[in-house]
């Protein structure tokens, strides 16, 4: 399989399921982050992967209570609740979870080492975890498994920091659900390559 083929073959999938092998995905997932570019070679991003009766436990209880305690902080209508707690419960269904943090330490190293490039290294941090996301994702679709990345962060951290023994340093950026695919993905929709794309001297 091409690179290009694997990468149009990596979809959000929501309907997950738990037939994964954990160590299998584990192994992935590591290898896929380690192999992942960062700036100056930086390796700032950090994962927690949560399996088994830690993953049910993440979106059952933390994100559900964290969550619901926002909503209602928010006054969001009550009426909400049941649509929210419904995709909870469908990421509950999937195998795996994999969080992935920046460590703010090294990013912050990085900016007095080269205080030329200091406005420049939390964007290239944002830029590492997207690319350490999606080769996750692109590397557990090659071994047939299902994703969709969510973002309840911040409204986790404090929990997932406190309930993990996660360092201070270690900013959430994002939960890949992992899961085996229980239905097809419909096709993707492309822009038109002309509103999107200029090339010059070809």
């Amino acid at each position: 399989m091409s690179f290009l083929q694997s990468l149009a073959n990596r979809r959000s999938n929501y309907v997950l399921g738990k037939d994964v092998d954990v160590a299998k995905a584990t192994e992935t997932i590591k290898e896929a982050v380690k192999q992942s570019p960062s700036a100056f070679n930086s390796q700032t991003s950090r994962v927690l992967i949560l399996a088994g009766a830690e993953h049910d436990k993440l979106w059952h209880e933390i994100v559900a209570t964290d969550l619901k305690a926002e909503m209602d902080r928010q006054g969001v209508p009550e009426s909400a609740w049941e649509g929210t707690k419904g995709k909870l419960d469908s990421f509950a269904a999937a195998g795996l979870t994999a969080l992935f943090f920046e460590d703010t330490d090294v990013v912050k190293g990085l900016q007095e080492q080269f205080p030329l490039y200091a406005d420049n290294f939390p964007v290239w941090s944002e830029q590492s975890t997207g690319i350490a996301s999606v080769n996750a994702w692109v590397a557990l679709s090659d071994i047939g498994l299902g994703a969709n990345l969510q973002h309840y962060n911040p409204v986790i951290n404090d929990t997932i920091a406190k309930t993990y023994g996660i360092p201070a340093s270690w900013n959430l950026r994002g939960q890949l659900v992992v899961g085996s695919p229980e239905s097809e993905v419909a096709p993707k929709d492309f822009m038109a390559d002309e509103d999107r794309f200029k090339v010059f001297g070809a």
